[in-house]
């Protein structure tokens, strides 16, 4: 008997993950946004963007990642990193300028970090059409993914596509070089990303910004040190996507 396919052999079979280089798939990228941050959750005015797409003033210099579906070509996650500008190294990012009040600056000034190597993670969102119907998906943009169950191939790529971002992410800082990495999150995912050994600490309180959220930190050597066996196997399959020279 065969053996059963890895998590990251099923994800890899029914999506890609890809770098946004071209304005046809940034518009998809902010497509999803819009769809999950205006109409779904309306955490920001669908009227401030007429043309369905939400974007704001960090889009242009961020590094975007794509999730898509194989089959039907159908953009199904998104995620960005945010470095800090090089020649502008007191700009805030964005956690800082909207969630600032939430910071623990002890906490942040005890990391003694190089500010040319800070980075934030954001607008991690997985569209409505791919996460399961049921009571709990209404309450988290990324459906279900607490209750992610291995046994079965639909519930073990469905609820890893924000898991998947979040992995295209770690994947661009470690390619860049900005590997100092902020996240505003919400409590449920660094508890998931815990169970799969990739421990963020804490850098703050949790505040009202699209949703209850807190800002956490973690490095990228951190990340790739800890996670478990199948997250690593999954994350160098969506690393060889971003980067297939490397």
């Amino acid at each position: 008997m065969d053996a059963p396919e890895s998590i990251a052999q099923s994800f890899n079979r029914y999506f890609s993950v890809q770098l946004v280089d071209s304005e046809e798939m940034l518009a998809q990228v902010q497509r999803i946004r819009y769809s999950v941050y205006c109409e779904e959750f309306g955490y920001e005015n669908p009227h401030q963007f007429p043309d369905g797409r939400e974007v704001d003033q960090y889009d242009g210099y961020s590094t975007h990642a794509l999730v898509t579906h194989r089959a039907t070509s159908t953009p199904a996650g998104c995620v960005r990193m945010v470095p800090t500008l090089t020649d502008e190294t007191q700009a805030l990012l964005p956690f800082e300028k909207y969630c600032g009040e939430s910071v623990d600056l002890d906490y942040i000034n005890s990391l003694n970090l190089d500010r040319s190597t800070v980075c934030e993670i954001s607008r991690l969102a997985v569209d409505g059409a791919f996460r399961r119907r049921g009571a709990k998906e209404r309450l988290t943009r990324f459906g279900q993914v607490d209750d992610i169950d291995f046994s079965t191939e639909e519930r073990r790529t469905l609820p890893l596509i924000a898991v998947s971002a979040f992995l295209a992410a770690t994947a661009i800082t470690e390619k860049t070089g900005y590997t100092n990495v902020f996240a505003m999150m919400e409590p449920f995912l660094p508890r998931l990303m815990s169970r799969s050994g990739i421990n963020f600490g804490r850098a703050g309180a949790d505040i009202e910004y699209h949703g209850t959220r807190a800002p956490y930190f973690i490095t990228t050597q951190s990340a790739l040190t800890t996670m478990h066996d199948n997250l690593r196997e999954l994350y160098l399959v969506i690393r060889q996507q971003l980067y297939p020279d490397n």
